[in-house]
């Protein structure tokens, strides 16, 4: 007697219908190991996505350096980094001079939001916000992360030589300062001085958990900055490295930068250096952290899943008994018995696994939708590894029971009530 897989497979469904609400429930932890592990696949696809994406817009050739890690704009460092000598403004120049990788030098002065005790804000007539940061900059450091104009232009280099008081700002806050747009040629009062916008950035991509804070940037001259805060001290150089060399540009400014600081062989550095590449690296390494976590918590599902489908199927075995004497009794091989039954198992699990996924996507749809600020993307890979883990799952718990079931003497399952 030949049992083809299509007729396992009707049989299987067939038997799992007969008892629906009971499969529902033995499934429930492969259910929720699966949305669990995909859900965060997902979100973290999405940030990684973003992340990539700025660090691309910022620059994929660019070194930066800075007197403390992580974001320039940040005013909270540990201890350590705050002991360290700040960047100084010449160094530029001397990265410039020495520096035969490098392709150009550009400097970025970041002012806090709040200076002497005073936060900082913009207003105009009607509208003012204080939620934005505000960078002094040189006129060619639009040549070292090139951005897209909505309206308007960069700043110049005569811009920068006269001190004049411009700037250029983030598409999201021109829309809060000017929500009738034309905010090209207009004036707006930024910390009591009146600044004329001569371009708005062009909306920017991507970010960090979907925000970007170069929509709710103004930047304005470098020297204007250092005339209006020459107390602050937060200079960022950035070094364009020349095509195709920019690891050896890396080591390169990381040795100058250790001569220029006097620091002897041996002694770490007491400055920042980092490139796109590093700056994701880490977010990976985060983000692999909570991966890690989300596959232990799913994998506990899917432990309790497996154990609910080999006690299901041990039941279904035991109900099913004298069915299994008939079919040896005309014919049935041991392997159509496992075969019969092990379908059963992988298509419980893998209809589980299924209903995960599916309940996965919708509720990564369900926080696109409701935190915007919050990317995510489904990738390819996470539905296929949800659903190879979930039918693996139905094999490995399944063989057990299946083998059980083709092991029955035909005489004793037929005596059986």
């Amino acid at each position: 007697m030949y049992v083809s897989a299509g007729e396992n497979m009707q049989m299987a469904l067939t038997a799992l219908w007969t008892h629906r609400f009971r499969s529902l429930l033995t499934v429930l932890g492969i259910v929720i190991g699966i949305t669990t592990v995909v859900t965060v696949a997902s979100l973290l696809a999405g940030l990684r996505a973003g992340v990539v994406t700025f660090f691309q817009e910022l620059g994929p050739d660019n070194i930066f350096l800075f007197k403390t890690s992580g974001d320039p704009g940040r005013t909270r460092v540990t201890d350590k980094e705050a002991r360290r000598r700040p960047l100084r403004e010449e160094y530029a120049e001397l990265l410039r001079r020495w520096a035969v990788n490098v392709e150009e030098v550009g400097v970025q002065l970041y002012i806090p939001p709040v200076v002497g005790g005073r936060p900082l804000v913009a207003r105009v007539p009607g509208f003012e916000s204080d939620n934005f940061s505000v960078v002094g900059q040189t006129a060619n450091y639009i040549n070292l992360a090139p951005r897209e104009f909505a309206e308007g232009g960069a700043l110049t280099p005569e811009d920068n030589q006269r001190a004049a008081r411009v700037a250029m700002i983030g598409f999201d806050l021109a829309e809060a300062l000017f929500p009738g747009g034309g905010a090209v040629g207009r004036t707006f009062m930024l910390d009591g001085a009146e600044f004329r916008v001569v371009g708005v950035y062009q909306k920017a991509k991507g970010g960090f958990f979907g925000q970007n804070g170069l929509d709710t940037q103004v930047a304005i001259p470098l020297e204007t900055a250092k005339l209006r805060y020459p107390q602050v001290d937060r200079f960022l150089i950035t070094c364009k490295a020349k095509p195709g060399l920019r690891q050896a540009a890396l080591e390169e400014v990381e040795a100058l930068m250790r001569k220029i600081r006097r620091l002897p062989p041996g002694v770490e550095n007491d400055f920042s250096i980092s490139t796109p590449d590093q700056i994701i690296q880490q977010f990976d390494r985060i983000t692999g952290l909570i991966g890690l976590v989300a596959i232990a918590i799913s994998a506990l599902g899917l432990l309790v899943g497996g154990i609910g489908v080999m006690n299901i199927m041990l039941v279904s075995v035991t109900e099913r008994t004298r069915e299994i004497g008939v079919r040896k009794a005309i014919g049935a091989r041991k392997r159509d018995i496992v075969g019969q039954f092990l379908a059963e198992a992988v298509t419980l699990s893998g209809l589980g696994g299924a209903l995960g996924l599916v309940i996965a996507v919708l509720v990564t749809m369900l926080v696109s939708a409701l935190v915007p600020a919050l990317p995510s993307q489904v990738p390819g890979w996470a539905l296929l590894a949800g659903l190879l883990v979930s039918v693996s799952v139905g094999v490995f718990f399944g063989v057990w029971p299946a083998f059980k079931a083709a092991n029955l003497d035909p005489v004793e399952a037929l005596r059986y009530e």
